[in-house]
């Protein structure tokens, strides 16, 4: 089966050693994004998941999908109290990029993130026909 690899710096720049995602037939792999180099980085958790969720989107769009072919998402905090205190916030952002659709998710507490000020990792499986 064919592997295709893509980085799409446009969108949200990966480093020298992945992939931003790829695609293996019907199945795409996004790699984790953060709100990295944007203005959310550093601000609260709400903004930088915005950000994130509209760079993972942005990546199944640009490879043919949609944000409802989104079919697992794993999501890294480094705080699950700060992520709970914005639920309402996430509900809406979840029911504004996915639409009811919504995929598998695993929220994980992580101690850190690569860089100073992000809070939020996101990775996603997408299933595009």
């Amino acid at each position: 089966m064919e592997k295709t690899r893509n980085n799409h710096p446009d969108i949200a720049p990966s480093g020298p050693t992945f992939s931003r995602s790829v695609k293996v037939g019907n199945l795409l792999f996004v790699a984790g994004c953060t709100a990295r180099g944007t203005d959310a980085q550093g601000k609260s958790m709400m903004e930088q998941t915005r950000v994130t969720l509209d760079r993972v989107a942005r990546i199944v769009q640009a490879e043919g999908g949609q944000s409802s072919d989104i079919v697992k998402i794993t999501t890294f905090v480094t705080s699950v109290p700060a992520w709970q205190e914005g639920r309402e916030t996430q509900e809406a952002m979840w029911a504004e990029f996915f639409g009811g659709a919504y995929p598998a998710n695993t929220l994980v507490e992580i101690t850190a993130l690569a860089e100073p000020g992000l809070d939020v990792e996101i990775e996603a499986i997408a299933e595009i026909s």
